[in-house]
């Protein structure tokens, strides 16, 4: 997101001046604009009076407030591990986190009616290079130097029967299409499409959450969802929204740097992305928000919510 991502100030601006007056951000309240489709935290980016540019995470409900504490610790740590900027928390409080705002510009971003503007060409050469040298070092990250930090650890069958468990609970609360049901079941059951081994992750890498200067990514943002988990998580966006080559240009280079790949790997990140729709399910039974729940089953279920 950039400042100038939303057309007007929010109708709250006075309140989100004094948030950020409270905790010693003196910011000019005609350069402050929102992002508010974040699940778990609302966003802001806006000047101080000093001349610095700084991001703000208001959180939404109280209970992101603890991973929110896991997701500071991880980026102290990872920080001097990577070669491209990550946040850099300054202000942690219950109320409010904030940091300098991070070199380039979302790769994505999403208007307040819901319409995605994409700034970065995903048939670009020089992203797809980017993107597989960025994962390929965060993936070599230590997993028990990660751990650590109290992120949540799966190995890979743990991953698998996550993915079970979520599928069975969200059946249990909702109509699921009998094509999508079959069709999830049956990746979950496939062994060869599975990775043989978990690695640190960001969990929902995406252009919204790249920063981008020519076509390179100089940032990633928005660690909440990282984990030790399954590799494809990193690479599946990419493989879904990219021309073939380009994915498998990004693929060539995570692997020349390290990563670790297996053969239907693609396909796996095929069947991953079809099935966020059982993660959405699980956030609104966890939310219990009628809203989220509704447009969950409109997901799971398209012909019954037509």
């Amino acid at each position: 997101m950039t400042a100038d991502a939303a057309s007007s100030p929010p109708d709250d601006l006075e309140d989100l001046l004094a948030l950020a007056a409270a905790h010693g951000l003196d910011l000019v309240g005609s350069t402050l604009r929102t992002e508010e489709v974040g699940l778990d935290f609302r966003v802001a980016i806006a000047g101080a009076t000093d001349g610095s540019r700084w991001v703000l995470r208001i959180p939404r409900r109280a209970e992101v407030l603890e991973r929110a504490a896991v997701e500071g610790e991880l980026l102290r740590t990872i920080s001097p591990l990577l070669e491209i900027a990550v946040p850099d928390w300054r202000i942690r409080t219950t109320e409010l986190i904030a940091y300098p705002l991070l070199p380039g510009s979302p790769g994505l971003t999403v208007r307040a009616d819901g319409t995605v503007d994409w700034h970065v060409d995903m048939s670009s050469p020089a992203y797809a290079v980017s993107l597989g040298t960025a994962v390929a070092r965060l993936h070599a990250i230590d997993a028990e130097v990660a751990a650590a930090t109290g992120i949540e650890v799966r190995s890979p069958a743990q991953v698998r029967e996550v993915w079970a468990r979520d599928l069975a609970r969200v059946a249990a609360s909702f109509s699921i299409a009998p094509e999508l049901r079959s069709r999830w079941e049956a990746w979950i059951a496939d062994d060869d499409l599975w990775p043989r081994h978990t690695v640190l992750t960001h969990g929902e890498l995406y252009p919204g959450h790249t920063l981008v200067e020519a076509d390179e990514i100089s940032a990633i943002i928005d660690w909440t969802t990282a984990s030790i988990g399954d590799p494809a998580k990193d690479l599946m966006f990419h493989q879904v929204s990219a021309p073939p080559e380009m994915f498998d240009l990004a693929l060539r280079t995570y692997v020349a740097e390290g990563g670790t790949a297996w053969p239907r790997l693609a396909e796996h990140c095929t069947e991953m992305f079809s099935a966020g729709a059982i993660g959405y399910g699980i956030y609104a039974l966890e939310t219990g928000e009628a809203a989220h729940r509704e447009a969950a089953a409109a997901e799971l279920d398209p012909s019954a919510a037509g």
